[in-house]
């Protein structure tokens, strides 16, 4: 598990990093643009919060921890969100299509991130939005043969799988500092927030899921897959051997 430090160095590294070549023409074809937009525009909205919610929560949070360099690591995590949203509205541009002020879905989420100053909730929330988002972005970079999308989702992609690890080791620490009785029921509740809010993005994007080789029960296998790799293994409690009860002398 790295530290709030490691984090900090991480996104810094990273934000020195460039995998979009913009010299690259958007080739997207009009029937692309016609199956990939309206997720694509959804999505560009959702990558520009200005991330104010999550700050003050995890200002909240690491003051009660003690840990200051979280905030730190949680403004360069909000940047690097943000930094796909630019990526993904300069597309758009490019492409002539407008970028949109308002999604239902974005603002079903907002409204969600308006009223919540739990940094558990948001951690949880966040490890469900980046799953997706992994799913999302690889379905978009199949649904194209345009070479700058595909790089776009490539860098998008790569960060993703960084997001998921710094949100997940987070979620441990919350978790881990629970009592015995709030891990029991924690267990059900944060598998149903997951699958409730998978099954969401599906009915909001499936157009696009679909044009990248998804099915809903290829799309549900994934996401089962990533729940096994982030919530179940910080939820599933901890199998003690008669061996390690009892060691030989």
């Amino acid at each position: 598990m790295q530290t709030s430090k490691n984090w900090i160095a991480h996104f810094n590294n990273n934000a020195e990093v460039f995998r979009v070549n913009w010299n690259l023409r958007p080739t997207v074809t009009p029937q692309e643009v016609e199956t990939i937009l309206p997720s694509l525009q959804a999505w560009q909205l959702g990558e520009t919060s200005d991330g104010a919610n999550l700050l003050s929560a995890s200002t909240k949070y690491a003051g009660k921890i003690g840990d200051v360099d979280y905030v730190e690591a949680v403004k360069l995590f909000i940047k690097e969100e943000q930094k796909h949203g630019n990526n993904l509205g300069r597309y758009l541009d490019a492409i002539g299509k407008p970028r949109i002020q308002k999604d239902w879905g974005d603002s079903l989420f907002r409204k969600v991130r308006y009223f919540n100053t739990s940094m558990e909730i948001w951690t949880l929330a966040v490890i469900v939005v980046e799953s997706t988002a992994q799913i999302f972005y690889q379905a978009l970079k199949d649904a194209t043969n345009c070479q700058l999308l595909k790089q776009i989702c490539t860098d998008i992609l790569i960060d993703e799988a960084y997001h998921i690890t710094f949100q997940t080791d987070r979620l441990q620490v919350i978790f881990d500092g629970k009592t015995t009785t709030a891990k029991s029921w924690r267990k059900y509740a944060y598998k149903l927030f997951f699958y409730l809010t998978a099954t969401t993005v599906w009915l909001a994007h499936k157009q696009l899921f679909r044009a990248g080789g998804n099915t809903f029960g290829t799309f549900t296998k994934k996401m089962r897959q990533k729940y096994y790799k982030t919530i179940d293994r910080i939820t599933a409690p901890i199998i003690i051997t008669p061996h390690e009860l009892y060691p030989k002398p």
